[in-house]
């Protein structure tokens, strides 16, 4: 991973893309440190995260957010997974362009919202229509989502991810 010439991999997508998922276990495939910084503001506050937008609101979160997130981008040999929001953070997307080897998790709208459509712990998605909602989110995201350095799609299985990562990362090595 050295000659990628970053100090760590983060990944980035929407919410439901499998960051955390797929993150974990490439961290533990190539024996990196796993770093969500979703559940690291949960375990900093006590509360989810839903929680925290209800009582504190959303500009609390993302301050919070932005603090956590600049502390874990310069650890090194990390995988991290970012909240799929925090790329809208000028600060945390230069560090992670600075820092990080970046990997976008793409995936199909229609896919999002059969992931997400029962999901109650989503807070911008709450009482909102969820296609309309994700899409909009998407596309106010996606200038900076497509600047990563690896596009990989996660619409279908997760296995099939973590071997196009496997598979390129030891074609990277060489």
């Amino acid at each position: 991973m050295q000659k990628l010439g970053k100090k760590n991999i983060c990944f980035v997508g929407m919410m439901g893309s499998g960051k955390s998922a797929i993150g974990k276990k490439f961290a533990k495939i190539i024996n990196y440190r796993f770093f969500d910084i979703d559940k690291l503001i949960q375990n900093e506050t006590g509360k989810t995260i839903s929680q925290i937008f209800e009582i504190q609101g959303e500009d609390f979160f993302r301050k919070l957010e932005e603090k956590i997130a600049l502390k874990i981008l310069k650890i090194n040999n990390s995988v991290i997974s970012l909240g799929g929001g925090s790329i809208l953070n000028k600060s945390i997307r230069n560090l992670m362009v600075k820092n990080s080897f970046t990997i976008y998790l793409e995936v199909n709208i229609d896919v999002l919202y059969h992931r997400l459509q029962k999901t109650n712990i989503r807070p911008l998605l709450k009482n909102k229509n969820i296609k309309e909602t994700l899409q909009n989110l998407q596309k106010n995201r996606n200038k900076y989502y497509e600047k990563a350095n690896l596009i990989l799609n996660n619409s279908n299985k997760m296995e099939n991810v973590l071997k196009e990562l496997k598979d390129y990362f030891q074609n990277y090595e060489k």
